[in-house]
């Protein structure tokens, strides 16, 4: 068959129209770039600018890859349409990248006194913020709240990254690269969002706990398992508090999060943010012991045995056993997985129990992949090895098909 006839994959963002909001921040060619990235990925891109965003870039640029007007003006008639509106209604999502301190406060408290504010206005289609600010201005608290109530709304934060910045400084504040964004944003759009105003409380990590000020007992988890299930509910629209121990990987973006080190910091910060939500899915490696007398000072070596005392820790799930929301446990097991799960699933008065023998190739800690087990009251589901990124979505398919079973009426 000739090469000409094969088939052409169809782009991840093919019939998608994308309104790209840039605000003004020497960042602002990074939208140039970010607007082709979406161009390539099929998707037809609109570009409103502030009026600052003009004085990094002109509006050229973005149109000669766009092939579409930009729209700067608030009172711009096109098609004596309302332009923000008409744009506002028809996105499948707005991306704003990059969000400066200022555009960011606009959107927060509902402003409307620019194309880009007004478009946002007008618009109910999924919110993506790429921040590009000064260290200092990122992390002053009015900054912070303002990001935190946009998310409260169901804006996704493309969480910008550190590196050397406009001022000459370095630290946190650079926009996030354009192959990240598009990545958010077809996370966003191709996947459901099934999980859409629920909150989803994700533990991630190992816990440590202390021996002396230098030594602790730890494990070896990662992390990953727990990270991929709070992104992919992330990106299935669910609100996620992730608390997380000692991880290997970066936490991704979007996400609320409260980081702990022992297992009584992480039963403490469960119990805090279990009260409002809908699920908790257990997914840390909590240490089942704690030294009962932490060193002052650093235990030196004398060449004589030294003996450690250890008591059990608390029992985070069989402690919220009677909190009424739906739970998730795991079982990382080495032998006897089934039986140790099933006991598990009685015992601790979950929903489900995802098992895994660490044992196994492909399985155990620091992978990218997993095999896994569900086992519930209803019987036992095996997987095959897959991604956990995939063991994720699968489990969130499970979760989403329990909270509805649990809206029903009786």
């Amino acid at each position: 068959m000739d090469s000409t006839d094969r088939q052409q994959p169809i782009p991840p963002l093919a019939g998608k129209r994308i309104v790209l909001g840039v605000s003004g921040s020497i960042a602002a060619f990074k939208a140039v770039a970010l607007a082709s990235e979406l161009v390539k990925a099929g998707a037809s891109v609109d570009v409103v600018m502030t009026p600052a965003a003009t004085r990094f870039v002109q509006p050229l640029s973005f149109e000669a890859i766009t092939h579409r007007r930009v729209l700067t003006d608030l009172f711009d008639d096109q098609d004596r349409s309302i332009a923000h509106v008409a744009l506002g209604v028809d996105a499948d999502a707005l991306v704003v990248a990059p969000v400066t301190a200022d555009c960011l406060a606009g959107l927060a408290l509902g402003l409307g006194h620019d194309a880009l504010l007004a478009t946002a206005l007008s618009s109910r289609s999924p919110l993506l913020l790429a921040p590009a600010m000064e260290t200092l201005m990122y992390e002053h608290p009015a900054t912070q709240q303002n990001l935190e109530n946009l998310r409260r709304r169901g804006a996704i934060v493309i969480e910008p990254t550190s590196g050397r910045l406009a001022s000459g400084r370095s630290g946190r504040g650079r926009m996030a690269e354009p192959s990240q964004i598009v990545q958010a944003l077809q996370a966003v759009l191709v996947r459901p969002l099934d999980l859409a105003g629920r909150r989803i409380v994700v533990t991630a990590g190992g816990t440590r706990e202390p021996i002396d000020p230098v030594r602790f007992i730890g494990n070896h988890s990662s992390g990953k398992m727990g990270l991929a299930i709070a992104e992919a509910a992330r990106d299935r629209g669910a609100q996620v508090h992730l608390i997380v121990g000692s991880v290997s990987v970066p936490v991704p973006h979007g996400l609320e999060v409260q980081t702990v080190t022992t297992t009584l910091d992480l039963q403490a910060a469960v119990e805090k943010a279990i009260q409002n939500a809908d699920a908790l899915i257990m997914a840390a490696a909590v240490a089942d012991f704690r030294v009962d007398q932490v060193a002052v000072d650093k235990i030196k070596r004398t060449g004589a045995d030294v003996t450690l005392h250890l008591i059990p820790n608390p029992d985070i799930l069989a402690s919220i056993a009677a909190a009424p929301l739906l739970k998730v446990g795991f079982a990382a097991e080495t032998r006897d997985l089934l039986a140790n799960a099933q006991q598990k699933l009685i015992k601790k008065n979950v929903d489900l129990i995802v098992a895994n023998d660490v044992t196994l190739a492909g399985s155990g800690f620091g992978t990218d992949t997993n095999q896994v087990s569900f086992v519930d009251r209803n019987g036992i589901e095996d997987l095959p090895i897959m991604s956990k990124r995939d063991v994720a979505d699968h489990l969130l398919d499970r979760v989403v098909r329990l909270l509805v079973a649990r809206s029903r009426p009786s």
